[in-house]
């Protein structure tokens, strides 16, 4: 029971992990979840959109393909390459 209640209070202080850190590896190739969202973040932003209008995005990420596409406000579509 203590050990319980100190990963509950742990959580609450930090989240569910106390770093949270994705790096995504194919083929040799390796990329940052922080390099990955400054690209679409860079891309976003090259298309016109205001960093206001963003709501949420959602983000699928194909290495096989060599692309990540992304949605935002489940509208505008685009991509960039893995």
């Amino acid at each position: 029971m203590a050990r319980r209640c100190s990963v509950e209070r742990a959580n609450q202080q930090i989240g569910s992990f106390a770093r949270k850190n994705l790096i995504i590896q194919y083929q040799g190739r390796e990329r940052s979840e922080k390099h990955l969202l400054d690209l679409i973040y860079q891309d976003i932003l090259d298309r016109g959109v205001q960093e206001t209008e963003i709501e949420d995005i959602d983000i699928y990420v194909k290495p096989e393909d060599q692309a990540v596409f992304y949605v935002i406000n489940k509208m505008i579509e685009g991509q960039i390459v893995f």
